[in-house]
């Protein structure tokens, strides 16, 4: 007989808190102070992001809703959200499945999940690695910042 995965019903649990904040955020936006961090791992089937993106962030991103976010939409599954990077908008797709960490560091609150290792699925062939090829690309500075890449344009 199976076990019960309470582990799994928990996330389940906690998805739908930030489901929750995010149809908040949808519908009233986000007060003065508050912004969310989420946390996801890049290649989990359903997640849509540019290509140059999953090159810079093979595993993992934060993406950071603050101020310069547009067309947010929260479905069942998951949430999709216009950022902007290189000076140019981009529509990016999050399944809540593939959640790994959302904050609100405003009010200091943290949801840690413990998604599932799943096969790898990317939109092409051009952003799964090769067989037998390690990732070479440290996992450093997860947050995407968007003054970074402005300072960057400007510069």
């Amino acid at each position: 007989m199976a076990q019960i995965d309470y582990q799994l019903l928990l996330d389940n649990a906690l998805k739908s808190v930030v489901k929750d904040a995010l149809i908040y955020a949808q519908i009233n936006g986000l007060g003065d102070g508050s912004h969310f961090f989420i946390t996801f791992k890049t290649r989990d089937p359903g997640v849509q992001l540019p290509d140059f993106l999953r090159m810079r962030y093979p595993d993992i991103m934060t993406i950071v809703l603050q101020y310069s976010y547009n067309n947010l939409h929260v479905s069942d599954k998951e949430f999709g959200v216009q950022l902007t990077f290189d000076g140019r908008p981009f529509f990016i797709r999050v399944p809540f499945s593939a959640l790994v960490e959302f904050k609100d560091p405003s009010v200091d609150f943290i949801l840690t999940f413990h998604p599932k290792n799943q096969t790898e699925s990317a939109d092409n062939d051009m952003e799964l690695p090769l067989d037998g090829e390690k990732n070479s690309v440290p996992d450093e500075g997860r947050v995407v910042s968007l003054d970074e890449f402005r300072k960057r344009r400007n510069s």
